[in-house]
C-alpha cells in the first residue's frame, strides 16, 4: 500500500493533505492547524533524508565505535532527521518556523559535539548567529503573512496572494510591493542557511562536527532545507521579479567564488564545505531562474553524492589516523585503492562529466540560462 501510494505522488503528482484541527488562536488574527501535506515535493525530499539517514547512522557507528559519547551522536542525528522531514511535510507557516528552529537547534548541539576544543565553540558560537539571522529573516516574513493573510495555513496564504499582486505597504511616502517583500524576507532566511556568498563562512567552520554530521547536516540536508524552502514558497516568488534576480546572481556569484576558494583549501573536509557551497550556488541559481523542477532534480543528485563523498572523506581521514591536512596526504590508492576509485567517481558526477547522472542534472540547469541580457551574460560566465 505504501509503494502504491508513492507511485501515484511520484508519477501523477496525487498529494495528500492530512489536518488535525486547530491548535492555537490569537484574538483571530492567527489560526494555526497542525497540517501536513504529502505531496511529490515533500515525497522526493523526505525520501531522500530516509535514505541517507541510515547510511550516515551505520557510518556513525563505526567512525565513532571506541569514542566517548557515541551514543549522543546517534540520537541527535536522529532528531535532527526528524525534525527535516516534519519541516519538508508541515503545511503550516508556524509549523513550519518551529521545524526551522528545530532544525537549526540540533544543528547547533552537533556542531558543538566536541565541546571541550576551543575551535568547536568558536564554530557553534559562529553558526548559532548566522542560525539566529536566518530564523529572523524568516520570523519577520511570518509576521507579516500573518498581518495581511491573517491565516498560517499555506494553502490560503497562497490561493489570496495572486490578488495582492498589486498590494502595496507604505512607509510615509514610500511604498513597498507587498509580495516582493515577503519573498525577499523568505529568500533571506533561505540563501543564509543555504550559506551562500557573504554568509559562507559558518559552513566550512562547522566541519568541527563529526564527520558522520557532517555526511548528513551540512553536506546533504541542512543547507538543502533552504533550497525547499524556496521551492515551497514559489507562488509567492512568482510575482516578484527583483527577488528571482537576486537568487540568480547571488547563486551564481557564489558558485564561482566557492569553487575557486575549494582550490586553495588545504583541509580536506573544509575542501569538500566550499564545494557544497558551490553546488548550492546552481540550486539556488536555478530557483532564481524558475526551473524549480530542474532544481529539484540536481538537488537530489548533489546530496547523494555529496553524503557519499563525506562518507569516504571520513575513512581517508581515518587511514591517515585523524589528519585532515591534504599536504600530509598522498598515495591513497596504494594503500586502499577501492576508495580511490569510488572517490574519483563521485568527484567525476559532481563535476558533470558526460554520460554521468551530475552532467544530466547540470544541463538541465544551464540550458534555462539562454537569454542574452547583461545579467544573464554576467551568470553564464560565472
Amino acid at each position: 500500500m505504501l509503494l502504491y501510494t508513492l507511485t501515484l505522488q511520484l508519477t501523477i503528482s496525487k498529494y495528500f493533505f492530512f489536518d488535525f484541527g486547530a491548535w492555537f488562536s490569537c484574538l483571530n488574527l492567527i489560526d494555526s492547524h497542525l497540517a501536513f501535506c504529502n505531496d511529490f515535493l515533500a515525497s522526493c525530499t523526505a525520501l531522500l533524508v530516509a535514505f541517507l539517514t541510515p547510511i550516515a547512522l551505520y557510518f556513525g557507528v563505526e567512525y565513532m565505535f571506541r569514542e566517548a559519547f557515541a551514543n549522543r551522536l546517534l540520537y541527535l542525528l536522529n532528531l535532527f532527521a526528524a525534525s527535516v522531514i516534519l519541516l519538508f511535510s508541515a503545511y503550516d507557516f508556524f509549523l513550519i518556523l518551529l521545524f526551522w528552529e528545530c532544525v537549526g537547534l540540533f544543528s547547533l548541539l552537533l556542531v558543538n559535539f566536541y565541546s571541550t576544543r576551543i575551535y568547536t565553540l568558536k564554530a557553534a558560537l559562529k553558526t548559532f548567529v548566522f542560525s539566529r539571522i536566518s530564523d529572523m529573516f524568516l520570523f519577520g516574513a511570518f509576521i507579516l503573512s500573518v498581518n495581511v493573510f491573517h491565516s498560517c495555513d499555506l494553502s490560503l496564504i497562497f490561493i489570496q496572494a495572486p490578488f495582492l499582486s498589486l498590494h502595496y505597504i507604505f512607509f510615509g511616502s514610500i511604498g513597498l510591493h507587498f509580495l516582493t517583500i515577503l519573498a525577499f524576507l523568505i529568500a533571506a532566511g533561505a540563501v543564509i542557511k543555504c550559506a551562500q556568498f557573504g554568509f559562507h563562512v559558518w559552513l566550512p567552520d562547522a566541519m568541527e562536527a563529526p564527520t558522520p554530521a557532517s555526511a548528513l547536516i551540512h553536506s546533504s540536508t541542512l543547507v538543502v532545507a533552504g533550497v525547499f524552502l524556496i521551492i515551497r514558497f514559489s507562488l509567492i516568488f512568482e510575482f516578484s521579479y527583483y527577488v528571482n534576480l537576486g537568487l540568480a546572481l547571488l547563486g551564481s556569484t557564489t558558485l564561482a567564488f566557492s569553487a575557486v576558494a575549494a582550490t586553495f583549501q588545504q583541509d580536506i573536509k573544509k575542501l569538500v564545505a566550499y564545494s557544497t557551497i558551490s553546488q548550492i550556488g546552481y540550486l539556488v541559481c536555478g530557483c532564481g531562474f524558475g526551473c524549480y523542477d530542474e532544481t529539484l532534480v540536481y538537488l537530489i543528485i548533489h546530496a547523494i553524492n555529496k553524503a557519499f563523498l563525506f562518507v569516504l572523506v571520513g575513512y581517508v581521514v581515518h587511514l591517515y589516523s585523524g589528519n585532515t591536512d591534504l599536504r600530509f596526504m598522498g598515495a591513497s590508492h596504494i594503500f586502499s585503492f577501492d576508495i580511490a576509485v569510488i572517490l574519483l567517481i563521485l568527484a567525476a558526477n559532481l563535476s558533470g562529466l558526460p554520460y554521468l547522472a551530475g552532467f544530466a542534472g547540470k544541463e538541465f540547469l544551464v540550458t534555462q540560462f539562454a537569454l542574452s541580457s547583461p545579467e544573464n551574460l554576467y551568470i553564464r560566465f560565472c
